[in-house]
C-alpha cells in the first residue's frame, strides 16, 4: 500500500485533513504527518481541540485517535526534522496532499522556498513527479493566489479547493466533507467508498 505525506497549516477546513487522514489509514496506507504551529492554533479554535505540541505526543494522539497499533504506520514530524523520508527524493514517497492549504504555504512552495519540513517534502514532490494535491481554502482568490496556483498546476500539481456539491443531496456535514475527501482520494489513487460513482445506480458521486 501507498505511503502518503499530510500535512496539515493554518488555513480552514482541518475536518478535511483528519478525514483524510482517517481514510488513508482505513485503506491501510503509511502516513507520515506533518502540521505548523499555526495549524495547531486552528484545531483550537475550529475543532475545540487542544493538540500535543511536541511531534511525538501528537503522533501518540492521532494513533489512539484512529486505533493504529503499528507507530511506523503513522509518524508525525517536526517542521525541522530534515531527516524525515519525506525530505529526500532517495525516498520521497508515493504522494503528498496539503489540506487544509495556506496561501502561505502554497506561495512558499510555488517558490521552492523549502524552508521547513512541510516545504520541502512538496519540492520532493514536484521534482520526482510524484503526486502533490494542495487543497487550497481562501475566498475570494486574488490573482496572485491564482498566479501561484497556475505555476504550481504547471508544475504537475492538482489543485483541488475544498468545493463541495449539492447534486448527491447531502444531508448532513459529514457528507459535504466526504465529498471533498472522495476527490482527495480520487487524486491519489487511493480506493474507497465514500461516493457512489456517477452513473452508478443512477446517482451522482
Amino acid at each position: 500500500m501507498k505511503t502518503l505525506t499530510v500535512a496539515f497549516t493554518g488555513a480552514s477546513g482541518l475536518p478535511y485533513g483528519l478525514r483524510t487522514l482517517e481514510c488513508l489509514l482505513a485503506a491501510g496506507c503509511t502516513v507520515h504527518v506533518v502540521a505548523t504551529q499555526a495549524a495547531h492554533i486552528v484545531a483550537s479554535q475550529e475543532l475545540g481541540e487542544t493538540w500535543p505540541a511536541r511531534p511525538e505526543a501528537f503522533g501518540r494522539y492521532l494513533r489512539e485517535r484512529y486505533a493504529v497499533a503499528e507507530e511506523a504506520r503513522l509518524t508525525v514530524w517536526g517542521m525541522q526534522e530534515w531527516f524525515a523520508p519525506m525530505a529526500s527524493g532517495s525516498n520521497p514517497g508515493d504522494g503528498m496532499v496539503v489540506v487544509p492549504c495556506t496561501m502561505g504555504a502554497l506561495a512558499a512552495i510555488a517558490g521552492g522556498m523549502s524552508e521547513n519540513l512541510l516545504e520541502r517534502a512538496a519540492d520532493v514532490m514536484l521534482k520526482e513527479r510524484r503526486d502533490l494535491i494542495l487543497v487550497p481554502r481562501e475566498a475570494p482568490f486574488s490573482t496572485l493566489h491564482l498566479e501561484n496556483m497556475l505555476k504550481l498546476s504547471r508544475m504537475g500539481a492538482v489543485i483541488l479547493p475544498p468545493n463541495p456539491a449539492f447534486y448527491h443531496h447531502p444531508q448532513t456535514m459529514a457528507d459535504l466533507i466526504d465529498f471533498v475527501v472522495a476527490r482527495i482520494l480520487d487524486q491519489l489513487r487511493v480506493p474507497h467508498t465514500l461516493m457512489r460513482r456517477w452513473g452508478a445506480g443512477g446517482e451522482a458521486g
